[in-house]
Protein backbone atom coordinates (compact mmCIF):
# COMPACT_ATOMS: atom_id res chain seq x y z
CA UNK A 1 0.00 0.00 0.00
CA UNK A 2 2.94 1.87 0.03
CA UNK A 3 3.69 1.57 -3.73
CA UNK A 4 2.49 4.72 -5.78
CA UNK A 5 3.11 4.31 -9.72
CA UNK A 6 3.41 8.03 -12.07
CA UNK A 7 3.66 8.45 -15.27
CA UNK A 8 4.57 11.87 -16.31
CA UNK A 9 4.66 13.46 -19.45
CA UNK A 10 7.19 16.30 -20.37
CA UNK A 11 7.56 18.54 -23.68
CA UNK A 12 10.90 20.25 -23.22
CA UNK A 13 11.75 19.49 -19.16
CA UNK A 14 8.67 20.54 -18.44
CA UNK A 15 6.31 18.33 -17.34
CA UNK A 16 2.90 18.60 -18.28
CA UNK A 17 0.88 15.78 -17.63
CA UNK A 18 1.22 13.40 -14.67
CA UNK A 19 -1.16 9.75 -13.92
CA UNK A 20 -0.76 9.23 -10.08
CA UNK A 21 -1.98 5.86 -8.71
CA UNK A 22 -2.77 7.25 -5.38
CA UNK A 23 -4.64 10.09 -6.91
CA UNK A 24 -6.67 7.46 -9.24
CA UNK A 25 -6.43 10.32 -12.37
CA UNK A 26 -4.59 12.62 -14.59
CA UNK A 27 -3.40 16.29 -13.87
CA UNK A 28 -2.57 18.84 -15.90
CA UNK A 29 0.15 21.53 -15.10
CA UNK A 30 -0.15 23.37 -18.27
CA UNK A 31 -3.14 24.70 -20.48
CA UNK A 32 -1.87 21.62 -22.75
CA UNK A 33 -1.82 19.92 -20.07
CA UNK A 34 -5.37 20.59 -18.29
CA UNK A 35 -7.12 19.22 -21.40
CA UNK A 36 -5.14 16.04 -22.09
CA UNK A 37 -5.97 15.04 -18.28
CA UNK A 38 -9.52 15.98 -19.07
CA UNK A 39 -9.69 14.12 -22.37
CA UNK A 40 -8.05 10.87 -20.78
CA UNK A 41 -9.92 11.29 -17.40
CA UNK A 42 -13.35 11.10 -19.62
CA UNK A 43 -12.12 7.80 -21.23
CA UNK A 44 -13.28 5.17 -18.41
CA UNK A 45 -11.43 2.28 -20.19
CA UNK A 46 -7.94 4.12 -20.93
CA UNK A 47 -8.30 5.53 -17.06
CA UNK A 48 -9.17 1.91 -16.03
CA UNK A 49 -5.93 0.31 -17.65
CA UNK A 50 -3.39 3.16 -15.77
CA UNK A 51 -5.20 1.79 -13.23
CA UNK A 52 -4.32 -1.47 -13.50
CA UNK A 53 -0.63 -0.66 -14.37
CA UNK A 54 0.29 -0.21 -10.80
CA UNK A 55 -0.32 -3.76 -9.79
CA UNK A 56 1.43 -4.69 -13.67
CA UNK A 57 4.84 -2.63 -12.82
CA UNK A 58 5.19 -2.35 -9.00
CA UNK A 59 3.32 -4.96 -7.21
CA UNK A 60 4.86 -7.70 -9.68
CA UNK A 61 8.10 -6.75 -9.04
CA UNK A 62 8.36 -5.24 -5.71
CA UNK A 63 9.40 -8.16 -3.88
CA UNK A 64 12.59 -8.55 -6.27
CA UNK A 65 13.23 -4.93 -5.98
CA UNK A 66 13.17 -5.38 -2.31
CA UNK A 67 15.40 -9.02 -1.99
CA UNK A 68 18.15 -6.87 -3.92
CA UNK A 69 18.47 -4.47 -1.96
CA UNK A 70 18.74 -6.52 1.37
Amino acid sequence: KDIEYIRSYYYNKLEYTRFSSSVGKYVGFTEYGVRNAEYWNNDASYLSAMKAQKEVYCLNHVQNKYSNVL
